[in-house]
């Protein structure tokens, strides 16, 4: 049943990708608008259909930022979809890239309980200060009894800063995964560089979740036909994935 639920929120995901694309030009005001009526519909037919499903969805619109558009949705069994909408080489076209991963027991755990601590998004989340813009956020939850989607550039609660901060940094980590596949299959002389930032980042603790993009690490790391201190790169990133598995 939860995954019907994550099935359904991401097919009106999808819906919205195209309205934001309409209506870029009509200003983020619009854009905004567009994406909460989109994702109130795809949350009403979740619950009407799902009674017993546990969503958290965190959605980012960032112009100018690559992606400019990403969606997170974790189920209470910690089954993950990952969407974005981004150009993977400059003189490319924008394309979704979409992708699904069990998220760490701990990871799970923390979503949901940081969740519940701000209230299930159910009041104001949203700070009233005036600061630089990094992107207009949505979180919402949904499930059996709760249906409530909160938006916001930035919130003084610590349980949204935190879950704010657990989604980007999965999401970077799932980006370096859509480029590296890109890369492996069109341009293997960019994997070299692609993981050693890779690397720095899980060093520093700005990735989490990186057994989400073990299969592409996996192929690079198996394939003769890149350098071996590419592979050696792909196989360290794999045993950081596998040693952090249970944490954040």
């Amino acid at each position: 049943m939860m995954r019907a639920s994550l099935i359904l929120t991401f097919l009106m995901r999808a819906f919205l990708m195209q309205v934001r694309r309409r209506w870029r030009a009509v200003g983020m005001g619009a854009l905004v608008l567009a994406g909460m009526s989109a994702l109130l519909m795809a949350q009403q037919v979740v619950s009407d259909r799902t009674p017993s499903a546990a969503v958290v969805t965190f959605t980012l619109d960032f112009p100018e930022s690559t992606p400019e558009h990403y969606s997170i949705a974790v189920d209470g069994n910690g089954h993950a979809k990952y969407e974005s909408a981004a150009k993977v080489a400059e003189d490319s076209d924008e394309q979704t890239y979409q992708t699904e991963f069990e998220v760490s027991a701990g990871n799970r755990e923390r979503v949901f309980e940081w969740t519940k601590e701000a209230k299930y998004f159910a009041g104001k989340i949203a700070s009233g200060r005036k600061l630089a813009f990094t992107g207009a956020k949505i979180l919402s939850y949904q499930d059996g009894q709760r249906s409530n989607t909160a938006r916001y550039g930035y919130s003084d609660l610590e349980p949204v800063r935190q879950l704010t901060a657990l989604f980007q940094n999965m999401a970077g980590t799932l980006e370096f995964g859509r480029r590296l596949a890109y890369y492996h299959r069109y341009q293997k002389l960019a994997l070299d560089e692609e993981l050693k930032r890779m690397e720095a980042q899980a060093r520093n603790n700005e990735l989490s979740e990186i057994q989400g993009v073990r299969p592409v690490l996996q192929e690079i790391a198996e394939d003769a036909s890149v350098m071996n201190v590419v592979r050696a790169r792909a196989k360290e990133l794999i045993q950081m994935g596998s040693s952090t598995g249970a944490g954040r």
